[in-house]
């Protein structure tokens, strides 16, 4: 840990007056050059531009403060995620060039992971910035390079794989084969974290994990928000109806929020795809409705209007509540992982105590007399705004790489220091 006050915390400020090293456009905004005269020469890696998450709306922030970085990935399916990588520099590893660079196949090149991520050649970079929840973090940097990784979470299928194994039917029919893989990867994922210079974590409750995992420090900086997409609405244009948005795969929990809304005749909007999708669809009831896959646009519209999200799953940080809440509406969380971080209970949303359609049916109910703040609601949500994630990233990053070219010219003078220091006994006396 650089310095613990980078942790998020409320009315933080960076305690290290450095400028930062490069930024994106703006004039008032000032670039520190290397002893060359050169910008430093920085690469952003990402573990795949497959599907379009929270993680990919981090890598697209930090590229935004780095517009020149390539992407280093492992495979890019530009259909699938978010469109600001159409066009961009992206660099993709062997895997996509093989059937495991179609979509929804990469996530069965497992093994192969790590030899591709190895395999990138970053030995002309003097930075490198890693967005990882598994393989990222692993590629090989010169000791010279700062390498900063943004960490999502451990890899879940090394240190949570019940958890990861039961999210679809594909998974949970390979889990008797993926035993013995699994105990190499946990091995191999703790001696790749150690090639990280600075971690970053994007939460305390991740920050608990790298600890645990990796016996490694971290410094918090909690991820984007794009919160000026979300706009509350009148009182009047907000419906009777409970919303979730979501990928649907198991380990989300949407069966309670579906469960749950059925059993007491609630409507529910369920915005999203996945493996679950028609196992879901046949255990719901005529109160539930399934929008499918929607765009940005109209999911900041429906967010506005619900009368709460549901969030029934366990996150290591949640976007998506504070998307909702930036619409000005609560949100009805699991009281687990990210959401204690984000969720001000009685506040800005309510917590269920336990993952049962009855614990989130009594907070269901309590929400239906409840009051909610729509613009105390937003303001809380502007906390997380992009502009605080971008400043916050930038400044750890100035500090991450002078701390880290301190380091190493305190070893290089201890190097000549010992070299030029005389035996004991050949001293003049």
């Amino acid at each position: 840990m650089i310095n613990e006050t980078f942790s998020e915390k409320t009315g933080t400020q960076n305690p290290l007056n450095t400028a930062p090293i490069t930024f994106a456009g703006g004039d008032t905004r000032r670039t520190r050059k290397s002893k060359s005269g050169a910008k430093p020469r920085v690469a952003i890696v990402h573990d795949y531009l497959a599907q379009a998450g929270g993680a990919e709306r981090v890598v697209e922030a930090i590229h935004r403060i780095y517009p020149d970085a390539p992407i280093f990935t492992s495979v890019f399916d530009p259909d699938s995620t978010l469109p600001y990588f159409t066009g961009k520099d992206v660099r993709t590893s062997f895997l996509q060039k093989t059937p495991f660079g179609k979509p929804r196949w990469h996530k069965y090149a497992l093994p192969l992971y790590p030899l591709a991520f190895e395999d990138f050649d970053l030995s002309g970079y003097d930075l490198v910035i890693s967005s990882s929840s598994s393989f990222a973090k692993s590629v090989i940097t010169n000791p010279e390079t700062c390498h900063v990784c943004y960490c999502h979470t451990p890899a879940r299928f090394a240190w949570r794989h019940h958890e990861y194994m039961s999210q679809s039917s594909r998974t949970r029919f390979l889990r008797p084969f993926l035993s013995g893989v699994l105990s190499n990867m946990r091995t191999w994922d703790v001696t790749s974290a150690n090639r990280v210079d600075y971690f970053v974590a994007n939460s305390h409750n991740i920050a608990d994990r790298i600890n645990k995992y990796y016996r490694r420090s971290s410094d918090v900086i909690f991820p984007p928000v794009e919160t000026s997409r979300f706009k509350p609405v009148s009182i009047d244009e907000v419906g009777d109806h409970f919303l979730v948005v979501s990928r649907l795969i198991g380990y989300k929990r949407i069966d309670l929020a579906i469960d749950a809304c059925t059993k007491l005749g609630i409507n529910l909007r369920v915005a999203g795809t996945g493996p679950d999708v028609t196992a879901l669809q046949q255990r719901a009831g005529s109160t539930v409705k399934f929008l499918g896959r929607i765009s940005d646009e109209q999911i900041a519209f429906e967010m506005a209007r619900c009368k709460a999200l549901i969030f029934p799953g366990e996150e290591d940080f949640g976007i998506t509540p504070l998307e909702c809440m930036a619409s000005g509406r609560p949100v009805i969380a699991y009281g687990a992982g990210g959401a204690l971080e984000t969720i001000v209970d009685g506040e800005t949303g309510l917590l269920f105590d336990q993952q049962t359609v009855e614990s989130l049916s009594e907070a269901l109910i309590e929400a239906a007399d409840w009051r909610a703040e729509p613009h105390l609601i937003a303001e809380h949500a502007r906390d997380f705004d992009i502009v605080h994630f971008q400043n916050r990233f930038e400044k750890f990053v100035c500090a991450a790489v002078k701390h880290h070219n301190t380091n190493r010219a305190r070893r290089s003078m201890s190097s000549v220091h010992t070299y030029l220091t005389p035996p004991i006994g050949e001293q003049s006396k």
